[in-house]
């Protein structure tokens, strides 16, 4: 497995990805960004808590390389309980989370595990396919709808009023059965993960894989840039910075949302390309 990753933040803001390969792993986190107006029972914050589930995640791999990811997941989550050092309030709603994008590969087969809305894009011998955990999108549907309206130009505060609504509606959902579930507080979400198998030989072999925080995805997801196919190409021919780099054209040339509705005018953006 070989793997080349880029990941850049959003201007003006700490960086709330973070991405980590090791030798047979790589994953790719996506800090859940807290809005400054609302409380998280937390005093390390977002990119604190990332960095910790990475460390934790690469610990626990190190030492059952060949273990359940999920169970890895659920290791990682409970060992980042113990760093908070009693100092937080982890049933909080807020507290901080992250979504998990994980591929791992073995001599015969590679697994992989998405948690929350991270994609993993898979290339089986030429046949590209989208893995996207869709339980978020499912909840607080009208809030959602209204920041997709167009009604208020992105970081105006009408804008923010709504961003702040669908937040403080999505919490209640957040690692609950009929809900979404996310690298938060709850060591069980490693078991809520998606999870699966592809093989490394044959007809249907796994060939590329990218994996992407939201960020990088809007090349796809919110600009249409190119397709997952189209994706794939552009980062295995031109890197995975050259992703994110289109990204932020598109961004730029939006600022307003008025084209592409979205949360935020910029996101942090994470790409790894892998390649077997």
């Amino acid at each position: 497995m070989r793997v080349s990753f880029a990941s850049e933040p959003a201007p003006e803001v700490e960086n709330e990805d973070y991405v980590f390969a090791v030798p047979g792993l790589v994953c790719v986190l996506d800090g859940v960004t807290a809005p400054a107006e609302l409380e998280t029972g937390c005093v390390h914050g977002t990119p604190w808590y990332v960095r910790q589930l990475a460390a934790r995640m690469a610990l626990a791999y190190a030492a059952a390389p060949a273990g359940d990811l999920g169970d890895l997941v659920a290791t990682a989550i409970e060992a980042v309980r113990g760093d908070h050092g009693g100092a937080c309030d982890l049933g909080h709603p807020g507290t901080p989370s992250s979504t998990v994008c994980m591929l791992r590969a073995g001599d015969e087969r590679a697994d992989w595990l998405v948690l929350s809305d991270s994609p993993l894009v898979l290339d089986r011998n030429g046949v590209v396919e989208a893995v996207t955990d869709h339980r978020l999108k499912r909840t607080s549907v009208r809030e959602r709808e209204a920041v997709a309206a167009r009604t208020a130009p992105v970081g105006s505060p009408g804008h923010r009023a709504l961003v702040l609504a669908l937040v403080e509606s999505q919490r209640p959902y957040r690692n609950q059965p009929g809900g979404y579930w996310l690298a938060a507080a709850t060591p069980e979400a490693g078991q809520h993960a998606m999870t699966g198998s592809e093989p490394l030989g044959g007809a249907a072999r796994l060939t590329r894989a990218a994996l992407l925080t939201d960020g990088a995805s809007r090349g796809v997801e919110t600009f249409g840039l190119y397709n997952w196919a189209g994706l794939l190409k552009r980062a295995e021919e031109a890197g995975p910075d050259a992703v994110i780099g289109d990204v932020r054209e598109a961004e730029d040339a939006d600022l307003a949302g008025s084209q592409r509705p979205r949360i935020k005018a910029h996101d942090d953006a994470t790409a790894a390309f892998v390649t077997f």
